[in-house]
């Protein structure tokens, strides 16, 4: 069917194609963990599909987020290191903090294990026995929450990383690039459990240390605020957080799984995905 304009010209007035909906872009910074694992891959395309919100992921370490969400330089942030992700809360640099997933911290190393700490559960007296062998050990040295957490894990040993040398190497790099370092270097490192099931260059190394209890690596997902930055799409990040942490989202962090292992847990106890 036409109609006429009032300069004659004919146009179409049924069966004009729809509009496209404008896309909702938000910019998120995630852990290196987040992104190496796959997780990014496989969760944040659902996302997409369920709300129309396409996500950007900007891969940094958990300190890098931080300095980027205080600067206002994304819209949210995926990070995994509660006391700071408290202090960001608590300076108000973002707003909706809230639990996401979770996986374990695990101690991998030499096959030959010349530390000798195989089958040990407690990762902090495992740290000191690689420490009186001198064995080589790989730190991230890059203020992500897994560095964060290791530096914890050697205080409790009784250890200042500060006054670690030789031995003891920093990487300055994400999850992945740190077991590369250790499986050139024969070296035991830290590394979370997804991270360690995507890795491919397992050859030199193995799981020596599994925590009893588990060394818990709690994800959490903040907002910037957008008092403070007025250009974050507050009701887009609403929607992509309250999908992330709503049965869908949480269902699908569920499924998400590596050789048929899962990498992630979801913190949201629901067996309803609708």
């Amino acid at each position: 069917m036409t109609g006429i304009t009032r300069r004659g010209v004919l146009v179409a007035t049924v069966g004009l194609a729809t509009p496209a909906v404008a896309t909702e872009r938000l910019r998120m910074a995630v852990t290196t963990t987040f992104e190496n694992s796959g997780l990014a891959g496989h969760l944040l395309p659902k996302l997409e599909a369920a709300t129309g919100i396409v996500v950007q992921p900007i891969v940094v370490g958990t300190g890098q987020a931080h300095t980027l969400a205080r600067q206002g330089d994304i819209d949210l942030l995926v990070t995994h290191a509660p006391q700071q992700e408290a202090a960001l809360a608590a300076s108000g640099a973002v707003v909706d903090h809230r639990p996401l997933m979770v996986n374990d911290f695990i101690l991998v190393g030499p096959r030959d294990d010349p530390a000798g700490v195989a089958g040990l559960t407690d990762v902090s007296t495992s740290l000191r026995a690689i420490a009186d062998s001198r064995a080589p050990f790989v730190s991230r040295g890059d203020r992500s929450g897994t560095h964060v957490r290791e530096r914890a894990l050697w205080h409790d040993a009784g250890i200042d990383p500060d006054t670690l040398s030789g031995w003891y190497r920093e990487a300055g790099a994400g999850m992945g690039a740190a077991l590369n370092m250790a499986a050139g270097l024969g070296a035991y490192v830290l590394t979370d459990r997804g991270t360690w099931l995507a890795f491919r260059n397992r050859g030199p190394l193995t799981v020596l240390v599994v925590g009893d209890p588990p060394v818990d690596n709690p994800y959490a997902i903040m907002i910037v605020n957008p008092d403070r930055h007025p250009h974050v799409p507050i009701a887009a990040a609403r929607r992509a957080v309250d999908w992330l942490t709503g049965p869908k989202g949480q269902a699908a962090i569920g499924t998400f799984a590596i050789d048929g292992a899962p990498a992630f847990y979801p913190v949201l106890d629901s067996e309803d995905p609708s």
